[in-house]
């Protein structure tokens, strides 16, 4: 059994969610620039509830939706929203994404995914698992539709995928006229290749910031710069 994982403000159980807190979830929901004036947000595929608690946290959004598609996992976001200082904000609704876009006629101004991104070849023995990280239980090009469906005017849309995949999503985004606003490129350590792409999408095409950001300097010495991102998150930063 997981044991729950302890933020500074919230606390997060994961005993029956297939993928348990991990760096790349915290990293994108630390990272979504925030403008102060946001009223809605929706954190597409929520599994524990964390980037929703986290936007919660961080924003004074009064609608800070998620969905999830798994029941177990539903459930246990259900209960972390329900413990956390924003109970009252939070909302989580039992569908896959495909469903909801095509019922839900709001817009949001802030919508995130930490999205299923694993090829056939990594497919684990786990079907939960499984349907919880591989891009085929939501097509890169469904969760782009439902999103330009979704945002609002003004809105942004941000994701965290394999750096591999940076340069297909980008083309595939500008079909869906989302265009890059930041790209942030996550490496481990300074010595290690690229691994993640951070990207914020927005509606109007324009010259966009790009970054990188180093996680550590050695085993569990984290940089400045990665410290400056969590701190309000982790409880040892």
């Amino acid at each position: 059994m997981s044991t729950p994982f302890k933020f500074k403000e919230f606390t997060i159980a994961q005993d029956r969610c297939a993928m348990k807190i991990g760096t790349d979830g915290v990293l994108l929901g630390s990272w979504i620039p925030l403008t102060g004036n946001e009223t809605s947000t929706l954190d597409v595929g929520t599994g524990t509830g964390v980037i929703a608690l986290m936007l919660a946290q961080r924003s004074n959004a009064e609608v800070v939706d998620a969905i999830e598609i798994d029941p177990d996992a539903y459930e246990q976001a259900v209960e972390n929203f329900e413990n956390s200082p924003w109970g009252d904000r939070l909302f989580c609704y039992h569908a896959s994404f495909q469903e909801f876009f095509n019922e839900i006629e709001e817009s949001y101004d802030v919508i995130v995914s930490n999205p299923p991104f694993f090829t056939e070849d990594f497919k684990s023995d786990n079907p939960q698992r499984s349907v919880a990280r591989f891009e085929d239980a939501l097509p890169f090009e469904h969760l782009l539709y439902g999103v330009s469906r979704l945002l609002s005017k003004q809105g942004r849309f941000a994701m965290i995928l394999p750096y591999t995949e940076e340069e297909s999503i980008l083309n595939l985004a500008d079909t869906y006229t989302l265009f890059p606003e930041k790209i942030t490129r996550v490496r481990g350590t300074a010595a290690t290749p690229i691994k993640r792409s951070m990207i914020v999408f927005g509606r109007s095409k324009k010259t966009f910031e790009e970054e990188e950001l180093t996680i550590e300097i050695s085993r569990h010495q984290y940089t400045p710069e990665y410290i400056a991102l969590t701190k309000a998150f982790y409880l040892k930063m």
